[in-house]
């Protein structure tokens, strides 16, 4: 009589199957490369044991997460905004994304990484619809303006540390993203680029081109060409 077919048991990275005779069979399952780099994030990751108990259900670990990382998501999003409010926004927006997104998380990057990257999205979304309302709101204004209004002037008294971020300000999102992450947050080309989701090479062509920019701006007293 012939014997039915028996499931395979497992064991961590052993397999156990029954031959033709009944009798046990180990064969060796090799991982594949994703789970050893996600094994080896997670095991290099601090975060790791508050975003496993986040992950089962534990608010109290998320918001220990929220206060381990929100000074640099608010500082993140404040030199991309140049704005408290929107920066605070931002920040807070950042945390809710997170939380939602929490059950995806896979630790294939380090935590603080995969935080970054919501939290640039985040900024990067802020800055298309601003760049839409100030578009619309400069043309409502050129099209009602007195001429009594024109040639206002800025002031010539800000600080250095202010002029810098209205340099920054008028860089393109995504090369000012790459200049905050690896200038200001000391992430390398290679950490920068898994956060922008594109590569090295990328990284440094909006590094240089951003810094050409910024030099240039403030030498001439922080006006753009």
């Amino acid at each position: 009589m012939s014997l039915p077919a028996s499931p395979a048991w497992s064991d961590g990275d052993i397999e156990l199957s029954p031959d033709g005779t009944g009798a046990k069979r180990i064969q060796r399952i090799s991982p594949s490369p994703s789970s050893y780099r996600e094994k080896e994030c997670r095991m290099c990751d601090p975060d790791e044991a508050l975003v496993l108990q986040s992950q089962s259900g534990d608010p109290a670990a998320f918001a220990e997460l929220i206060q381990k990382h929100q000074r640099m998501i608010h500082s993140l999003t404040y030199r991309m905004t140049g704005s408290l409010d929107d920066a605070e926004d931002l920040a807070q927006e950042t945390f809710i994304n997170a939380y939602r997104q929490l059950g995806s998380y896979r630790g294939a990057a380090k935590f603080s990484t995969w935080l970054y990257r919501i939290a640039i999205n985040a900024c990067l979304t802020w800055r298309r619809r601003e760049t839409r309302r100030v578009q619309m709101a400069e043309e409502w204004a050129e099209s009602n303006r007195p001429p009594q209004a024109a040639g206002a002037t800025l002031g010539t008294g800000n600080e250095w540390s202010e002029r810098t971020q209205e340099a920054l300000l008028k860089l393109p999102a995504k090369q000012r993203a790459a200049v905050m992450l690896t200038l200001y947050d000391g992430l390398n080309h290679a950490e920068a680029a898994e956060v922008l989701s594109c590569s090295e090479t990328t990284i440094s062509w909006r590094v240089f081109a951003a810094r050409r920019k910024l030099k240039r701006w403030l030498t001439a007293g922080g006006k753009r060409e």
